[in-house]
This record gives structure tokens, C-alpha cells and sequence, in this order.
């Protein structure tokens, strides 16, 4: 073949090659080359070999292989495209002490660990990659990572499960509360769990989570999430337990004890006292802190004037330190509060009260809610005296988790 027949040869090898190489494994494309080869006689295999990016030694081996197939040898089984043996060893065979390599970077790769290879980095794929490359070992990052699967390594974000320290009569507390709020609802009377759910940036900010729009028409946000003219918005929550009922007073100003009372104020007025016409009392759960915390002084002189205003005793039982997330309210209604507006930016503290207003469940969820545009004032200073004057009887259990706040007796 002269210049021109060779290059004509090699761009059509090159065309019928492209078109059948996705479908074709590392047998067949060698066999498809020696084929090839053989079809344009001598000086083929070199022009295949161009036309591919085949060795000439792989396309020399395909025309032997070729040859054996003609002649009734036996070939390699139909699943194989190598003989047994055949092709680069694996690294981790090659080098057998690149896995336990490979596993003291990952174990040492602790932030801060003064021994570590990886000093206060993270452990990922292309930092091991660079380590390993360090200690003469050449490989790619997906060899990196076929090796950590090897060893049991796998992606895994952070997971909430410790603790702290666990009170020695957290779980007595737990069946306290258990008991306490039974007996209540045996007797009709209403109990109620609070708390402040977290407080929301007012404005077009972005809003967690996701909702159908049309495609590539997603709803444009700010970028920054400065707090905006329309400040914050701060739900605080109660729920009914035995109503499944619930109250959300939208704060404008600060989560405070005096706050914290007159949303249980706004849900007796405007929910309790039609489900609960002659209560002896009313319960309600709490967490540990924040606005209705065990030890604030002005959640107790607030409860101290609610009680007096209703005119019957009320209960407080205080779920153990750590534990807020085992809250009724958490999981019965800000849950579902959250998945109501997700993806939906709360443009204005009226759009929070309608989604609010708006969330139900399978199980019947009712829902009121209302802007509270008082200015609640901070650092509010309660004297001795002033809680010497709360009518309070503590509990023989932890008096200080649970206790009853008596109306004041008439002069």
C-alpha cells in the first residue's frame, strides 16, 4: 500500500472501530483488530495499530488467536478475556503492605493529632492519594477509594448520639412525668406540653428543603442571611396531648419567661377553656431551659400571676437536663410545622402564622396561631423577695424539676 491507500485504510479501521467499541470487551475489540489486519494484508497490523491505539503486540496476539480459533482449538471461555493470570497485578498484590498502609493514614488522621501524617486535614480521597504518593505508592484517587471499601471504609456524616452526661434519675423523671400526666388526663383535666421552636429569619431568605416548581424555575432567594428589616420571628408552641390541639404565638421580640406565659395565656383563652369547662388543675411539660427553664425566676412569677388569673393550681413537671428532644411538641407539632413550609422563603411574620396555621396531619393536627407583637424586654431582674412571693410547693420527687404554683390565697 502506498501513503494515500494507508491513511484512506487506517481512517476507515478507525470509523468501523469507534462505532463498535463501546460494545465490544477487551476480547472482541483484539479480535476486531486482528480481523482487520488480516483483511489488509501486509502492513496491516501497523496500520490498525494506528487506526486503534492497539499495540502492535496486542493485535499480533488477536491474529494468533485468531488463527487457533480457525484451526478448532479451544479458546478462552466466553466469560474471560484474559487467560488466568493474565494482565498487571493488583497494587494491594503487588504491594502487599500498601492496605495496612492505607489503613494507619485513615486511623491517625485525627484533627489536631500531633503524630498524624495528615495534620489537621480531612480524610479525603485525594489527601490520601497525596500521603500514599509521599511513601512511593502511585495510584488514583477511585483506586483509593476501591481500597478503603476494602478495609470497611465508607462515607458517614456526623450522627447525633452522645449525650453528655446522663442524670443518675433521668429515667425515674421520665416515668414521673409518664405518671403525673396519666393521672391528669384520667381526671379530664387538660395537660400541655411547650416549648420555643427554633427562631426564623424574617424576609426572602432561603428555607430548608424542597418543593415542586416548574423545571429550572426555582425561586430566587438572597444570597446573605443578614437579618433583614423584618427581624426574626420566634413560635413558641403548646400543644394539647389529649386534644391534639395546638397553639403557636409568633414572638417579634425575644423568647423570655414572660413571653413563654402568655403564650400558655393566649392558648387557654383561645383553645383550653372550650375543651376543659371546670379544670382542677392544668399541667404542663417543659424542658429543662430556655424561657420556661427550671431555674428562671421569671417563668415562676409569670406562672405565679397565670395562676392567679385562672384561679386553679398549675403543675410543672421539667423534662431531665439534655433530654428536650424527647419533648411531645418537638415530634407532634413543630416537626410537621417545618415540613409544612419547607422550601418556602417566610417573607413576612404573617406568612409564618398562615403556614403555621395551615399544618395538619393524618392523625387530625389542629392548629391556631397568632402574632404576638409585644416588645418582650430582657434581663428582667427578679428579687428574692419577689420569688419568695410565688406560691410554689415543690415535689417530693426533684422538687426542683416539678412543683405546683397555687393561686395566691385571698387577703
Amino acid at each position: 500500500m502506498n501513503k494515500t491507500e494507508r491513511e484512506a485504510a487506517e481512517q476507515a479501521v478507525r470509523q468501523r472501530y469507534l462505532a463498535l467499541r463501546d460494545a465490544l470487551n477487551e476480547r472482541a475489540r483484539r479480535l476486531f483488530a486482528a480481523a482487520e489486519a488480516r483483511t489488509l494484508g501486509h502492513g496491516g497490523i501497523a496500520v490498525v495499530s494506528r487506526a486503534t491505539g492497539m499495540a502492535v503486540s496486542v493485535v499480533s496476539a488477536g491474529i494468533r488467536e485468531l488463527e487457533a480459533l480457525e484451526q478448532g482449538e479451544p479458546g478462552l471461555p466466553t466469560n474471560r478475556s484474559r487467560k488466568p493470570g493474565g494482565g498487571r497485578k493488583p497494587l494491594e498484590v503487588k504491594h502487599p503492605e500498601l492496605l495496612d498502609e492505607l489503613a494507619g493514614l485513615v486511623s491517625s488522621a485525627t484533627r489536631g493529632d500531633p503524630e498524624s501524617t495528615l495534620l489537621w486535614t480531612t480524610r479525603s480521597l485525594r489527601a490520601l492519594q497525596k500521603a500514599l504518593g509521599e511513601r512511593g505508592y502511585s495510584l488514583s484517587v477511585s483506586k483509593v477509594s476501591d481500597l478503603l471499601r476494602k478495609l470497611g471504609f465508607s462515607l458517614q456524616s456526623n450522627r447525633k448520639r452522645a449525650e453528655g452526661a446522663q442524670h443518675p434519675d433521668r429515667n425515674a423523671q421520665f416515668e414521673h412525668i409518664d405518671e403525673t400526666v396519666r393521672r391528669q388526663l384520667e381526671q379530664g383535666d387538660p395537660a400541655i406540653s411547650v416549648d420555643t421552636k427554633k427562631k426564623e429569619l424574617v424576609g426572602n431568605f432561603k428555607n430548608a428543603g424542597r418543593e415542586l416548581r416548574r423545571q429550572y424555575d426555582p425561586e430566587l432567594v438572597n444570597v446573605h442571611d443578614f437579618v433583614g428589616p423584618e427581624g426574626k420571628a420566634v413560635p413558641y408552641g403548646v400543644y394539647d396531648l389529649a386534644e391534639n390541639e395546638a397553639w403557636v404565638s409568633v414572638g417579634v421580640s425575644h423568647d423570655t419567661g414572660e413571653f413563654a406565659v402568655s403564650a400558655i395565656r393566649a392558648w387557654w383563652y383561645e383553645m383550653g377553656r372550650a375543651s376543659y369547662q371546670n379544670p382542677q388543675s392544668l399541667l404542663i411539660t417543659a424542658d429543662c431551659g430556655g424561657s420556661n427553664g427550671y431555674r428562671l425566676r421569671l417563668w415562676k412569677v409569670e406562672l405565679q400571676k397565670l395562676a392567679d388569673e385562672l384561679g386553679f393550681p398549675i403543675a410543672v413537671c421539667h423534662l431531665p437536663p439534655g433530654t428536650s428532644k424527647w419533648n411531645k411538641i418537638e415530634h407532634r407539632l413543630f416537626s410537621f410545622i417545618t415540613q409544612n413550609w419547607r422550601g418556602k422563603p417566610l417573607l413576612t411574620h404573617q406568612v409564618i402564622v398562615e403556614l403555621i396555621a395551615a399544618t395538619t396531619t393524618k392523625r387530625g393536627l389542629t392548629v391556631r396561631a397568632r402574632l404576638d407583637p409585644t416588645d418582650y424586654q430582657t434581663g428582667i431582674r427578679i428579687s428574692d423577695a419577689q420569688l419568695a412571693s410565688v406560691n410554689l410547693v415543690p415535689s417530693k420527687f426533684h422538687g426542683e424539676w416539678n412543683y405546683t404554683i397555687e393561686p395566691t390565697p385571698a387577703q
